[in-house]
């Protein structure tokens, strides 16, 4: 977490905590019994004891969401390590029963009568549900529960790689968010200058593709040619979930830069003709891998169109994150052809260009502008993890509908830029009557929507063996 952000974090964890000790309190009449931070033996074994009791609803549902209550605030005292050990202690001693799911599963095959199936089809639903779901229900019930739940998928986000059996926590919750968080449920909001400074100040903590340098920066992106537009859940109004930034210019646009320039002249919204989507960030690390931005750009389009019927283009101005890294590993491939710039010696050019990526200078890699150009539209239709772009960006524009329209040299200058995708940029075109097509291609077939110049961009490389 960035220094920005810790200020209104922690005082939004202390505001919770209270709330829930207050809850816990009220109900039990008296405190739940603290527990040390780092979450020792003899405390994990007394909040397990809690835990046990809240999911088998002892003594009633409202006692049971008392003692949610007093989980909860005693997880938000505990640190990063206890965390991780109360997340650990949910998937080990709180998951599915393997032997009862086995018995119910094989009464289920022995079963002739199709009343006595579909009962035991019930049955084997809810053995297949681990008990800790419950707990998370009770969780959701609570003030603020819904923003519990999601920085605590985050928690075990973080902490699976060290400890994969947290991957159980992440994808149970990860189910219940998806339903939590349909896009039936969810509202999308303009933002503005005028909206309040504590969710203002989130965009600039939460701004990944193209930092935001502080206020001043924040207001020259929502002047009368831009627009920001969030995704909020009723339970979270005060949290955008995911935000995405659009510029109103004269023709789809190439450099990013030239987008955030503070000097540059205003363009009168009625008389724009292009709608840039130049950056989309999400800003709840434990709601990663639940749709939510092929939505929101497709509510996004609708809404300008209705507001702003002369707008003719609707495209993005993207990054290629991958491209770089990709193209680095592949010049370690002796087979691999680069075509050498005036110069360089034919059997030196892929030594040169990795000594240019390592580098990352528009200067280092300014003659090498007709290769990286190439290679970057064999990267974008050709290189494929399954049979869908092995590049994250590529992937979600084309399942939305987008075609890959345009790449731009030297479109984003910055050090993040240059160092991720050596400077190049790619618009991708959401042609309204193309949308709906293009996404059931790629969804069904794989295939990847490009216009006729990448496309032969491509060709030139795989014609020449890149």
């Amino acid at each position: 977490m960035t220094d920005r952000g810790a200020g209104f974090w922690d005082r939004a964890l202390d505001q919770l905590s209270a709330a829930w000790k207050d809850i816990a309190e009220a109900a039990l009449d008296r405190r739940p019994g603290a527990v040390r931070a780092g979450l020792p033996d003899d405390d994990r074994e007394r909040l397990r004891g809690r835990v046990a009791a809240c999911i088998e609803a002892r003594g009633g549902e409202a006692l049971a969401r008392a003692r949610a209550a007093g989980v909860g605030h005693a997880y938000l005292d505990l640190d990063t390590a206890g965390r991780r050990r109360f997340l650990l202690m949910l998937a080990e001693d709180f998951d599915v029963d393997l032997d009862e799911i086995e018995r119910e599963a094989r009464a289920l095959l022995r079963a002739d009568d199709t009343g006595a199936k579909r009962s035991l089809a019930g049955s084997l639903r809810d053995a297949a549900e681990a008990p800790r779901m419950r707990l998370f229900t009770q969780f959701n019930g609570l003030p603020e529960g819904l923003k519990f739940l999601v920085d605590m998928r985050a928690d075990a986000l973080a902490g699976q790689r060290e400890e994969p059996l947290l991957l159980r926590i992440a994808e149970d919750l990860r189910r219940l968010l998806s339903a939590w968080f349909d896009v039936g449920f969810l509202d999308l909001r303009r933002l503005t200058w005028d909206t309040p400074a504590s969710l203002l100040e989130k965009l600039i903590v939460h701004e990944a593709v193209h930092r935001i340098a502080g206020w001043d920066d924040l207001k020259n992106r929502l002047e009368a040619d831009r627009r920001l537009f969030a995704f909020f859940h009723p339970n979270m109004p005060d949290e955008p979930l995911i935000f995405v930034e659009v510029a109103l210019v004269d023709a789809m646009a190439a450099n990013v830069q030239r987008l955030l320039d503070p000097e540059a002249p205003l363009v009168a919204s009625d008389e724009a003709e292009a709608a840039v989507f130049y950056s989309i960030s999400n800003t709840q690390a434990g709601l990663a891998g639940v749709r939510l931005g092929d939505f929101l750009i497709k509510r996004v389009v609708d809404e300008l169109r209705r507001e702003l019927p002369g707008l003719r283009t609707f495209a993005t101005l993207s990054p290629l994150p991958g491209f770089r890294r990709w193209l680095r590993d592949r010049l370690d491939d002796a087979g691999m052809l680069v075509h050498a710039p005036d110069g360089v010696a034919p059997e030196e050019a892929p030594g040169a260009l990795a000594e240019a990526l390592d580098r990352s200078t528009q200067a280092a890699l300014g003659p090498w502008r007709h290769q990286l150009t190439v290679l970057a539209a064999r990267y974008l239709l050709d290189e494929k993890r399954g049979d869908r772009p092995v590049d994250p960006v590529a992937r979600f524009h084309l399942a939305n509908g987008a075609r890959i329209e345009r790449i731009n040299w030297m479109g984003d200058l910055s050090e993040k830029g240059l160092r991720e995708s050596a400077g190049l940029m790619v618009n991708y075109l959401y042609r309204h009557g193309d949308i709906a097509g293009n996404h059931e291609a790629f969804v069904t077939e794989g295939r990847v929507a490009a216009s006729g110049d990448v496309r032969a961009l491509a060709k030139a490389a795989r014609r020449d063996g890149r």
